[in-house]
């Protein structure tokens, strides 16, 4: 599996095809993409991918594959308590994103996904021929 994404700060403005120095309102950041924190482990059966995604509900989550890649994207939803109104945010909504190539020895349908706590547990199975297997070997 390969790792195939940076930190990205994107410019809307550039996005829609403007180009160039661009004007932005005070109050409007330029939209944030954090590449989130990923442990992997291989074992004989699989891959078991572990993604750090704080503030990401299972509704703003979306895992994609495609081909052979896996693709991980969220947004975090940080709570306004009601009534209040925002003087000042340092703190944004951050979007997560990151991009991963399979190896051909993975099973990409059979993929199961769980997110619990912030944390995305991807578990990915090899598929039945790329397995080890033991091999018996007879006498005479």
């Amino acid at each position: 599996m390969t790792d195939s994404n940076q930190v990205v700060q994107r410019d809307q403005a550039n996005a829609a095809g403007q180009g160039g120095a661009v004007a932005q309102r005070r109050d409007e950041a330029p939209a944030m993409t954090l590449v989130p924190a990923v442990d992997i482990f291989e074992t004989a059966a699989g891959v078991t991918l572990w993604a750090d995604l704080p503030g990401v509900p299972r509704e703003k989550l979306e895992v994609n594959v495609h081909d052979s890649s896996l693709r991980i994207e969220g947004e975090a939803v940080l709570p306004m308590p009601a009534g209040l109104r925002v003087q000042h945010a340092e703190v944004r909504q951050p979007r997560y994103a990151r991009t991963f190539t399979l190896s051909p020895d993975l099973d990409a349908s059979g993929i199961e996904a769980n997110l619990q706590d912030g944390v995305l547990k991807l578990t990915i199975p090899r598929r039945d021929e790329a397995r080890p297997r033991r091999i018996e070997v007879s006498v005479g």
